[in-house]
């Protein structure tokens, strides 16, 4: 068992705080946003994941996990420190650091014997470097301590089963010690031979990056894919199963949409790019993959112009709100860039999704949200669906189709059958697959 502070509250230091101390480490959780102390010290959270609620309460009542408004008092009686702050972009690629390095100069500060440093935020390769040198400067080198980078790779809406169960653990120092106590933190996952990568400090933050652009790529790919299945009648789902049949491509991430959103992806494919750029490099495959990105917010407003061809004044009743499901994370969501361009189209929009309106319209305050999915879908002109919650995977069809005021449906994740759909009477579009399947299209193993 080690002693461990935890540098910030957000998704991935809450999350982290809380698999560790169930692993059997002692972790006090800070975050200089006292109010979100306040908020976990009271038995609630500040974010949405599933199962999170649970986790913290049980390692709460065993005195394993803990929240404090005492950072500095929390970093000297660790032996291991986490930095878990956000580092944002300013939207050209440039990772903002500020977060990290303050932590860095925290640290620093009180250091007061021996420390084992470990970044989890996402960082600019390099940046490793930069905290040894912040926190070397501010300590006058006395005592000693060593900094690892420790990515995380972790999904929202099932963080907690990616870090109990991760593909593998990648641990960046060039210290045994280091990596001997971090084994000791990891504990069962270590026994269990879970796949522990030991390399350097640039090495392991530039895996966090590749990572991510390389499942960005992937995604970009197959909704290009998509769009010209959309001109030739072929059918994604049918070219991705096929695809991801071969062990070299793999089915994960070969799921056609609106493109992808969220904390990560955006931000880390501009940091990557930025890097390269900055190493005069041109990642072009990186760039095509952003630009495919963008643009494919705007294909499935084109869908839209297909079954409402004069937009404005139109009623387009929106169905998740959220960059994916299980989360209330709406950050860099397609389905906010979506909304923005129909309000630009002059529509009004009527929204819906379990768990992120809030968000939503803190984003977008003018949204005008509904806690029942068909008052959103109500006298509408359109549904389109955004995110793939399962409560939408199970609409009665029969009720929306009265409420509606037209029965048009854009299903921008795929989620219904396109023949069902004709066969209930809706006019339906979805993503890189015919108005109708026949049985020489179905998917067959």
């Amino acid at each position: 068992m080690k002693n461990i502070c935890i540098m910030g509250t957000g998704y991935v230091g809450l999350v982290t705080g809380a698999c560790l101390s169930d692993l059997g480490n002692k972790v006090r959780c800070v975050d200089i946003d006292l109010k979100k102390i306040r908020i976990l010290n009271d038995g609630k959270l500040p974010i949405y994941e599933p199962g999170l609620q649970e986790l913290i309460n049980n390692n709460v009542s065993r005195e394993r996990l803990s929240f404090s408004e005492d950072i500095k008092g929390s970093i000297r009686d660790s032996e291991v420190v986490f930095i878990a702050v956000g580092t944002p972009s300013d939207g050209n690629g440039n990772v903002d650091l500020r977060y990290v390095e303050g932590a860095a100069e925290m640290i620093a500060q009180n250091l007061n014997d021996f420390k084992i440093i470990v970044n989890k935020s996402t960082v600019s390769v390099g940046t490793g470097r930069r905290l040894k040198e912040i926190i070397d400067d501010k300590s006058s080198g006395k005592p000693e301590f060593e900094i690892v980078s420790n990515p995380e790779f972790l999904r929202e809406g099932s963080a907690i089963n990616d870090f109990m169960h991760p593909d593998r653990i990648v641990i960046g120092t060039n210290s045994e010690k280091a990596f001997d106590i971090m084994t000791e933190i990891y504990g069962s996952l270590y026994l269990m031979e879970t796949p522990f990568i030991k390399t350097n400090v640039e090495t392991a933050e530039l895996i966090k990056y590749a990572s991510n652009a390389f499942l960005s790529v992937k995604i970009s790919f197959i909704n290009e894919i998509a769009n010209i299945c959309d001109k030739t009648g072929a059918d994604v789902h049918v070219v991705a199963k096929a695809m991801g049949l071969d062990g070299r491509i793999s089915p994960k991430f070969l799921h056609a949409g609106p493109g992808f959103g969220g904390s990560c992806f955006p931000k880390d494919t501009l940091g990557l790019v930025q890097l390269a750029k900055e190493r005069g490099i041109t990642p072009n495959l990186v760039e095509a993959a952003i630009k495919v990105n963008i643009n494919q917010r705007m294909v499935m407003v084109e869908k839209l112009k297909k079954l409402v061809p004069n937009l404005k004044g139109k009623t387009i009743a929106v169905l998740g709100l959220a960059f994916k499901p299980n989360t209330d994370d709406v950050r860099e969501s397609p389905a906010l860039d979506i909304i923005k361009i129909l309000l630009e189209e002059e529509c009004i929009v009527r929204a819906y999704d379990p768990v992120a309106m809030d968000n939503a319209k803190k984003s977008i305050p003018e949204l005008n949200c509904f806690d029942n999915m068909m008052d959103a879908c109500e006298g509408a002109d359109s549904v389109m669906i955004l995110t793939e919650w399962n409560e939408l995977r199970q609409i009665d069809l029969n009720m929306l189709k009265e409420r509606l005021g037209s029965p048009n449906i854009v299903d921008c994740r795929n989620i219904y059958d396109p023949k069902k759909m004709k066969d209930e009477g809706f006019n339906y579009l979805s993503v890189g697959r015919p108005l109708l399947k026949d049985e020489f299209n179905a998917v067959q193993v």
